[in-house]
């Protein structure tokens, strides 16, 4: 016999024949699987049970005569009752499954986080090389670069006007020691702005006159600075980062791309800030600018990555014999840090353009 699952009340009826006084009869029975002894019931003829749990069972009952005497063989009836769903093996054995599921989940996200730090780390430690990288090539390496290139003129000089050349050996140790300054600020990892005076268009001004100065000559080109619009405030990262910019391809105009016209316009628009700088010099091999950069040089990488950092981005194009452009666009919610209110008035107000030379 099969009972239902989740049978909480049992009550199992019996009885005994006696030919004399069967009133008398007295009864014992069993519930094997549930019981651990024998339970006396006397003439009761009922048994009762409470809660059982799924499985096989068997209840045996054993009556005695009104003389005492014990039926040893007794009756027995067997039956069952069904488990429910969530009493099953295979219900046990999913929980059991799912259990270890989610332990595992938990590890594995744990894994996942400790990579993720790991990696942020990491990422933080590179990024940090690499900006360190980026300084020393546009600061101390350029810087010694062009001495490097200037003593070779003393080596001439010694001959033939040895007094123009004491007074040039002095001037170049001047600029040796100011490119160990910037390497050592570089190398430090300085944070603070760079561009103390948020005059960006003066700041690029004085360090194209100091590259005037250093290619003094016949071939020495003509750079020109423009503003275009009201000049506003920009935030100090960025007028570093677009500062650096203007200087390094300044720098590379000057001694790389043999222009003799150089011309940096700095806008300051409503939508947007932009820098562009031209020259009529040799431009880029297309290749180059395909490539993203030479083999072992990080001029132009190092450009790109100003740009981002920025929140800008950052266009180039050249040609050979056809002068090379480079253009820094970077949108206003990040250039200006105040927002604009009078949008009206400001709209009004037409642009102003200056030159410095």
């Amino acid at each position: 016999m099969r009972l239902p699952a989740l049978t909480r009340e049992l009550q199992v009826d019996y009885t005994a024949l006696s030919l004399v006084d069967a009133e008398k009869n007295q009864f014992r029975y069993k519930l094997e699987g549930y019981d651990k002894g024998w339970q006396e019931a006397g003439t009761r003829r009922q048994a009762f049970y409470t809660n059982l749990g799924p499985g096989n069972y068997r209840i045996r009952v054993m009556a005695a005569n009104n003389s005492g005497v014990w039926n040893e063989a007794g009756a027995s009836l067997d039956f069952s009752v069904a488990p429910a769903y969530y009493q099953t093996t295979w219900f046990r054995g999913c929980v059991v499954l799912a259990f270890f599921a989610a332990l595992w989940g938990l590890h594995r996200y744990r894994l996942h986080q400790m990579a993720r730090v790991f990696n942020a780390r990491m990422e933080a430690r590179v990024g940090e090389r690499t900006r360190v990288a980026r300084d020393l090539h546009d600061t101390l390496l350029q810087s010694f670069q062009g001495v490097l290139l200037k003593f070779s003129t003393v080596k001439y000089l010694i001959h033939s006007r040895s007094d123009d050349a004491e007074e040039t050996l002095d001037r170049y140790i001047d600029q040796a020691r100011a490119a160990i300054t910037e390497g050592r600020d570089a190398v430090q990892g300085l944070r603070s702005s760079t561009v103390v005076a948020n005059d960006l268009a003066r700041a690029v001004t004085s360090f194209g006159q100091g590259l005037t100065a250093d290619h003094a000559g016949p071939d020495c080109p003509e750079l020109r600075v423009f503003v275009e619009g009201k000049s506003q405030d920009l935030p100090p990262l960025v007028r570093d980062e677009v500062y650096k910019i203007a200087c390094e391809c300044l720098r590379n105009a000057f001694r790389h791309a043999h222009a003799k016209r150089i011309e940096v316009q700095i806008g300051y628009e409503p939508r947007q800030f932009r820098l562009r700088l031209l020259d009529n010099g040799k431009g880029i091999d297309p290749e180059v600018l395909i490539a993203g950069g030479r083999a072992g040089h990080h001029g132009l990488p190092g450009l790109h990555e100003r740009a981002e950092l920025a929140g800008g981005k950052l266009s180039v194009w050249s040609q050979l014999n056809s002068g090379t452009e480079i253009e820094l666009t970077i949108p206003a919610a990040i250039a200006y840090p105040k927002p604009k209110t009078r949008a009206a008035k400001t709209a009004g107000v037409p642009s102003e353009r200056k030159r410095s030379e």
